[in-house]
């Protein structure tokens, strides 16, 4: 059984920004700029704090990251019950292992770095030696550390928070607790050392912000804020008296530590908790994430001595439900799900990605009472559809919100959501008050959008102007919910499928019924291949149908999936259908032979999926998770050797990409279990080869490079083109050279032994022969063997061995008979038959004069003529016959439709 599927390989997921864990600021000299390290999954992300474009990407870890941090030269992350340090995001350089349980708070101290875990044990590890220096043990009932960090000029100390409130300062280099803080009766969530001296900044869960001076036990000032837990604390360090502050509910808050108040407030700047929150060092800057999957940098600019935002990156802060690959080019995949809103990522680069925004249903009211957070957001993006025609004339997309009625447009060209939102008359009335859109399809024209109801209406809108402009059916295209309808790539009809079993042929124009086909269960969901026009079709039974939409007719049924089929794709070429399911597997359909020749195992179902038109890439997205995942296609860069899975076949599980491009590569000091696993890999991917020749009835091709024998007569003409301009320059001195055999492979001649005086002078006329080693085996009559040497050749190559076969040049007429035999016995083997056809024309291109005089050689040619023309009539009535019928059935299929 294989490791993983045969044809797709985790590439690397799109759309992952931050989660959960607070980023890491890094300053880097040599630079001269900011490093900002956000944790995704289970891998870490460096964005240049200048362009806030993403720098590099970490190795993945075995396990999520749950705790990060940094200093100058490391980036440490805590993954499991182990940590690790990183030199420039990806060389491992050291490895801590000891922690019985999470780490969840770490701080580099000096030489040391400081870890504490969920079992409350603070370790100090020597960074270097990768030695445990110290072990400090709490009491979770009474001091559980939530918080630490090092006050400025204060050597060799740390000062801890805990849930009940109490701070302890200690001493590391003695062991010793140096001073305990009584607290305000509230769990301490963080603490951030003051730019003034002694004075550090603690944030409560009461949502108090405690200024206080831990020299001598005093509050210097005592803020509230009303949103509840404090979850960031940040100074600015550019001579302004400014503190900032997050919320849980993702608000901002400024103060101005002189006058004591708050100055200003973003509201909902997250759409969620504020986790991280870091000022830059001497700049105006602050940078913030959060769980929505954000990472944004402000600038404080405003004459109120308020923030704007500056920079952002992003992706769904909320998990999509449904992608598919915009455009021909296969660069640009299209999203929308659980957030309302659309968007657009690149697969090349992440500079380029583009959101379109949150549906509203009313975004101009919004602006104009300058909310941040629009107030109407529409439910869920359920599915959509897009085309590229009129993409900069007018609205391009068209989508279906959960549980809604009415159809919202979108224009990628201008990045926005459209104007119109498409709602028939009838559905105003009240007893139409529980209809909802659940499928559409835009012509590929790009003018018209087809919509299908639960209600079994089917209406058509001009997406430009909105207006209706006909319906199906009358008054219902079906008698229950429409589950999928899909529009030809000629603009002549519309496929609809719905819960009633039929699949009925409607005519664009005029909306009329042309025909229609019932199936044996409901149908739940559709995909159409434009170009060949396959429909693929699942069914409630969790079987898939393939109809051919121009015969009208079922031509595969393929049964496999254990589960409700959740999304249905087929390759740009036709060839495979691509489905997935609940039931967590990812199958490939070959479409020719009707079975099933790949199937893999992902951790969380797929419930989305989409091909890229090119073929290079496969997209999915999976239950509650923001991440949109490629899969390489194998087959775009070396043969693959396919066949049917049996019935008891057991699907292997492979883990889902991660952000980096090579997700093989695991967390590992050395590449020992790396290694091992690839050993193992390669017994089981052991594949089937043919044998040269299966039937003495068929011709087999050589699969050669046109090259190597379609230009052997046209060697000449392609020599006197190529010709140098300037004659060869010769050197100064020339080297010395040691005495090589004469022919194509380098070989040195063996030295010449001692003289024999007994040994005649008198040489035999057969030394006199200069055979290179296709020569010498064509003399000991090793014919097949000379063959595949010469299908190894280059095309001058192959001349310079044909040509040495001359007696003149050092050849023989025996060599010349043999050559001649070689080519007679691979017309009667019959394969090889057009490289052996190009090498008998350049031998008779350059011998014809011998060929004519010699009278052995001639009777050798004349007796090949009649081999080649019969191998040649045989091939020729087979290609006549074949292309009568391919030209018989076309025809037929044209006059029966």
């Amino acid at each position: 059984m294989a490791e993983g599927s045969k044809i797709f390989t985790p590439y690397r997921a799109l759309g992952l920004v931050s989660t959960n864990i607070p980023p890491v600021v890094r300053y880097i000299q040599r630079r001269k700029e900011n490093l900002i390290v956000t944790v995704v999954g289970n891998t870490f992300h460096t964005y240049g704090a200048a362009k806030l474009g993403l720098l590099g990407v970490g190795n993945p870890h075995e396990n999520p990251i749950v705790a990060v941090c940094g200093d100058a030269f490391h980036i440490y992350t805590a993954s499991g019950n182990d940590i690790y340090a990183w030199r420039r995001g990806t060389e491992l350089k050291h490895k801590y292992v000891g922690h019985k349980a999470s780490v969840h708070l770490m701080l580099p101290f000096g030489p040391h770095l400081i870890a504490v875990d969920k079992l409350n044990c603070l370790r100090v590890w020597d960074i270097k030696a990768e030695s445990l220096y110290m072990q400090m043990e709490f009491q979770a009932n009474s001091f559980q550390i939530t918080a630490l960090t090092h006050p400025a000029t204060y050597l060799n100390k740390i000062l801890l928070g805990s849930k009940q409130g109490k701070l302890q300062l200690w001493n590391l280099n003695t062991c010793k607790l140096i001073y305990t803080f009584k607290g305000w009766n509230a769990g301490v969530c963080v603490l951030e050392q003051a730019p003034a001296p002694d004075v550090i900044g603690i944030g409560l869960t009461s949502g108090k912000i405690i200024l206080h001076n831990i020299k001598y036990d005093e509050t210097v000032m005592e803020l509230h804020q009303d949103w509840g837990k404090v979850t960031g604390i940040g100074f600015r360090s550019d001579e302004f008296p400014v503190m900032v502050t997050g919320s849980e509910i993702g608000h901002i808050a400024i103060w101005n530590l002189e006058e004591k108040n708050l100055i200003s407030q973003i509201r909902d700047a997250h759409h969620g908790p504020v986790l991280g929150l870091k000022c830059l060092l001497n700049e105006p800057l602050l940078v913030t994430s959060s769980p929505d999957n954000t990472l944004k940098m402000w600038i404080f600019d405003l004459p109120d001595g308020g923030a704007r935002l500056l920079k952002i990156r992003d992706g769904h802060s909320a998990p999509p439900l449904f992608a598919r690959f915009h455009g021909s080019l296969g660069d640009c995949i299209l999203s929308a799900g659980e957030d309302s809103s659309m968007r657009l990522f690149s697969t090349v680069t992440d500079i380029v990605n583009k959101n379109l925004g949150r549906a509203s249903y009313n975004r101009k009211i919004s602006k104009k009472k300058n909310m941040n957070l629009d107030r109407k957001v529409m439910p869920a993006i359920m599915r959509f559809t897009s085309e590229t025609a009129q993409e900069k004339a007018w609205d391009n997309v068209a989508a279906v919100h959960r549980g809604k009625t009415v159809v919202t447009t979108w224009s990628i060209g201008a990045q926005k959501m459209g104007e119109h939102k498409l709602l028939h008359e009838r559905f105003k009335e009240k007893d139409w008050s529980g209809v909802m859109a659940t499928c559409l399809d835009l012509t590929i024209c790009g003018n018209f959008v087809i919509i299908g109801y639960s209600s079994g209406h089917m209406d058509k809108y001009n997406i430009q102007s909105g207006l209706l402009r006909g319906t199906y059916g009358d008054p219902f295209a079906h008698e229950g919910s429409v589950s999928g309808l899909v529009t030809d790539g000629l603009n002549q009809y519309v496929v609809s499928g719905g819960e009633d079993m039929h699949l009925k042929w409607w005519r664009m124009k005029d909306c009329h019924f042309i025909k229609g086909l019932t199936l044996g269960e409901s149908i739940s969901k559709m995909s159409l291949h434009k170009d060949s026009g396959l429909l693929g079709i699942a069914l409630e039974d969790w079987s898939i149908h393939v109809v051919d939409v121009d015969t009208k007719k079922v031509i595969r049924k393929l049964y496999g999936h254990q589960n409700q089929v959740t999304d249905l794709a087929f390759s740009p070429d036709s060839k495979w259908l691509i489905s997935s399911s609940l039931d967590k597997t990812v199958r490939t359909w070959d479409i020719p032979s009707g079975t099933c020749v790949d199937c893999f195992l992902v951790p969380i179902p797929c419930i989305s999926l989409t091909m890229s038109p090119v073929g290079d890439f496969l997209a999915t997205i999976h239950t509650d998770h923001l991440g949109i995942y490629l899969w390489s296609n194998q087959a775009c860069y070396h043969h693959l050797s396919l066949h049917p899975l049996p019935q008891n076949y057991k699907a292997p599980t492979v883990f889902l990409p991660s952000t980096c491009a090579d997700s093989s590569q695991l967390v590992a000091k050395e590449g020992e279990e790396i290694v091992e696993v690839k050993e193992e890999s390669q017994t089981d991917n052991d594949e089937y080869k043919s044998p040269q020749q299966i039937s003495e009835e068929f011709v087999t091709l050589a699969l050669l490079p046109t090259s190597r024998w379609l230009n052997l007569l046209s060697l000449d003409v392609i020599k006197k083109r190529n010709k140098p301009v300037e004659p060869p320059k010769v050197p100064k001195s020339a080297p010395f050279f040691l005495p090589t055999v004469p022919g194509l492979e380098f070989k040195f001649a063996p030295a010449e032994g001692e003289k024999d005086e007994a040994k005649s002078k008198v040489k035999s006329v057969m030394s006199f022969e200069v055979l290179t080693t296709f020569g010498k085996k064509l003399k000991n009559k090793e014919l097949e063997e000379a063959l595949n040497m010469l299908m190894n050749q280059g095309p001058s190559g192959v001349e310079v061995e044909i040509r040495g076969l001359d007696p003149d040049v050092g050849g023989s007429k025996e060599v010349m008979v043999q050559f001649l035999e070689m080519i007679k016995f691979a017309l009667e083997k019959q394969y090889n038959f057009e490289a052996v056809q190009g090498y008998l024309g350049l031998f008779l291109k350059l011998h014809a004069e011998y060929i004519l005089e010699n009278e052995e050689v001639h009777q050798m040619c004349e007796a090949l003529a009649g081999i080649l023309g019969r191998s040649w009539h045989n091939l020729r009535n087979s290609m006549n016959q074949t292309l009568c019928l391919v030209s018989y059935f076309k025809n037929a299929a044209l006059i029966n439709y």
